[in-house]
């Protein structure tokens, strides 16, 4: 087993072991769809050095020249936002001091829809930008953010996950890469839920 299966495989297990990754409900992921799996940014965040050690490893399997084209790293709120905190000083602490300190940036989650404010579409013009997220479900928010950056004048140079439940509708147009993959039972779009229709209740916490 080579460095990057090893640590797919022991995020996995992490994932697994702080009850982050959830396999046995109904949830509604606020785009759009429900599912039987969930990635809790709640337990994956509660302890600032896990999601330091995951972030850690997930530049592990990056390309080398992504984490050196890399001028800001943003995601959407909350998850996604905290780990592009994290990349982001991470990535300074991988670089030569004389390299230029990497930005960061939070997308806005308003109804279901990603918004970025003034302050930061002006820090993407120009500049390469990478997207991250705690999961990618259906790839719709990385689209919506990626359409953004563009916008913005940005370029967008990859999307990044902690977990990919490896059945996204949705493609921003660029390489994605997932620190660990979990192959999840079918998305529903909400109006056709077979578990609303069954009368599950959505799982709260």
């Amino acid at each position: 087993m080579n460095r990057k299966d090893e640590l797919h495989r022991q995020a996995l297990k992490t994932l697994h072991d702080a009850g982050v990754l959830m396999r046995d409900g109904h949830f509604d992921y606020g785009n759009g769809f429900h599912g039987r799996v969930y990635v809790n940014p709640h337990q994956l965040f509660r302890y600032p050095s896990t999601i330091w050690r995951l972030a850690q490893d997930l530049l592990d399997v990056l390309p080398g020249d992504l984490l050196q084209q890399t001028e800001v790293v943003a995601g959407p709120a909350t998850g996604g936002a905290l780990l592009a905190h994290t990349v982001a000083g991470l990535l300074d602490g991988r670089r030569a001091l004389t390299h230029a300190p990497c930005s960061f940036a939070p997308f806005t989650i308003i109804d279901g829809n990603a918004v970025l404010k003034t302050f930061y579409a002006q820090q993407m013009v120009g500049r390469r930008v990478l997207l991250t997220d705690d999961v990618r479900n259906t790839g719709k928010t990385f689209e919506q953010c990626a359409a953004l950056v563009r916008k913005a004048g940005g370029t967008v140079l990859a999307t990044v996950e902690i977990c990919d439940r490896m059945e996204a509708l949705a493609d921003a147009g660029v390489p994605n890469y997932a620190l660990a993959e979990y192959r999840a039972p079918e998305n529903h779009p909400a109006a056709q839920c077979p578990m609303c229709r069954a009368g599950d209740p959505v799982t709260r916490f």
